[in-house]
């Protein structure tokens, strides 16, 4: 089967979107991200901000601009806003956060898992934040 052309699909106004950053962001009660997790956390579309803390394990990584505003690493009150303006059709009902510092043949299975659980949310569109 040919794939479909870029762009092709539904307008933004009518898709529903999630975002899955490699930022090692979490909710407070989440169990940290170890240095090599290959494994994911989920975060409620309903999370508040101040809910969420990271635990990115590079000494490289600057965490000064997600303490400024979240929205950096995780654009959820953007997302929000989006959706206000029915600029995109719908906010996810959950978000995923991976420990960017892992090899993509490592992060395969939590990958599929990921698009799983995306699927069954009804998401068609992701928004992949790089740090």
């Amino acid at each position: 089967a040919d794939a479909a052309p870029v762009g092709a699909g539904a307008p933004l106004g009518d898709r529903r979107v999630a975002s899955v950053t490699p930022a090692g962001g979490h909710r407070r009660t989440d169990q940290r991200f170890q240095r090599v997790d290959t494994d994911y956390r989920v975060i409620p579309g309903s999370v508040a901000g101040e809910d969420l803390v990271m635990s990115q394990s590079s000494v490289n990584f600057d965490r000064s601009g997600f303490q400024q505003d979240i929205n950096v690493v995780f654009p959820i009150d953007r997302l929000r806003e989006l959706a206000a303006r029915e600029a995109i059709g719908s906010v996810a009902g959950y978000h995923y956060s991976v420990m960017g510092a892992t090899t993509p043949e490592q992060m395969e299975p939590a990958a599929h898992e990921m698009a799983g659980l995306l699927k069954a949310d009804g998401v068609d569109a992701v928004l992949l934040v790089p740090i």
